[in-house]
């Protein structure tokens, strides 16, 4: 093999917490069809005629809560990811990127082109598979490779739900938090019903057999839902959990279709009412902190559950440039290009 590069690639954020820069990255974000996958006329209607009018205004001042003075928080941690994972090793030239927004995957493959990088590895920053995120970003790298006639031997990272250099360094960020009365939550991203059914190979085991996503089988290797429960299983078997001391959920819902259930803020509700004072939540499912995680989670849910009569609430940072992570990463990325050499 030749020169080494990997193309890091987070979703998105704007690039001010402005009402019009947000528009301008939902706009992006919601026309791709691997997002919002319904036929071309009624995705544009949605989104310009009702989402880009109205959501720019709510989410703006959220951005602004959490804003910090170098950007964005997804931006600046997944820069720094970048940055530690190039000093660790010199010998692959590193790049990061968005799918939506700044800085996009067309720069950072040009900067790597630039760089005389021969054997590329396109590694999407997602621990589980999804059509909207791994399937996008390599999907659309591949569009700009095309476009910009380079052809260098090209690998792909899919999904590491449970390697041992993600769930170790997560399970390490977890531990400190937790106590004897403390319940930790799960709480992943969400996902339309559609999405994970559609990837169902056997059409006849998602939202079909009871407790689907907590059976491995042929027809759900690529479902996100079963991969959310394996990395929860796979953190929950290292601390020595018991049942009654964790549950899973999913945030980040928009729109009137089915997601995925339970909602992270229906769980949250319902622990309280079962007479959880303290809670830990942790967000496998972001490896940099944004504003999943940093509002939603640490403002909003915080909020609510300290209205239901919950007294201490601990968002767990996600692993963003935590130095075990950035060495596990080094370890996911060295092993892609042993195998392809093997």
């Amino acid at each position: 093999m030749g020169r080494k590069g990997v193309l890091l690639m987070n979703v998105g954020t704007p690039d001010e917490p402005t009402v019009g820069s947000v528009r301008t990255y939902l706009r992006e974000f919601l026309l791709d069809p691997d997002v919002i996958d319904i036929p071309a006329p009624l995705r544009h209607l949605l989104v310009r005629g009702i989402i880009l009018r109205t959501r720019p205004r709510k989410i703006a001042p959220l951005y602004q809560k959490i804003w910090m003075e170098e950007g964005s928080p997804l931006r600046v941690y997944s820069k720094r990811v970048a940055e530690n994972l190039q000093d660790l090793n010199q010998d692959i030239d590193v790049e990061f990127a968005m799918r939506y927004g700044n800085p996009s995957i067309r720069s950072g493959l040009e900067n790597l082109k630039s760089r005389g990088v021969t054997d590329l590895l396109l590694l999407p920053m997602f621990p589980h598979y999804a059509q909207a995120t791994t399937e996008s970003s390599l999907k659309h790298a591949h569009h700009q490779l095309s476009k910009m006639k380079w052809e260098p031997n090209l690998l792909e990272m899919n999904h590491f739900e449970t390697a041992e250099e993600f769930i170790a360094p997560l399970t390490e960020s977890i531990r400190p938090h937790l106590s004897e009365d403390t319940h930790l939550l799960f709480s992943y991203h969400g996902l339309p019903i559609s999405h994970v059914k559609r990837i169902d190979t056997s059409k006849s085991h998602c939202q079909t057999v009871d407790d689907c996503c907590t059976i491995s089988c042929e027809g759900n290797s690529l479902c996100y839902g079963h991969h959310c429960y394996k990395t929860t299983m796979a953190v929950v078997e290292r601390l020595g959990l018991p049942s009654d001391r964790w549950s899973l959920s999913y945030q980040s819902r928009v729109g009137p279709v089915k997601w995925l259930e339970p909602s992270t803020t229906q769980m949250v509700e319902a622990l309280v009412k079962k007479g959880v004072k303290k809670l830990a939540i942790v967000a496998p499912a972001f490896l940099a902190d944004g504003l999943e995680t940093l509002e939603e989670l640490d403002i909003g849910i915080r909020e609510e559950f300290m209205e239901h009569g919950g007294t201490e609430l601990k968002v767990i940072n996600c692993l963003n440039d935590d130095e075990q992570w950035i060495q596990g990463l080094e370890q996911l990325i060295a092993k892609e290009f042993q195998q392809a050499v093997a």
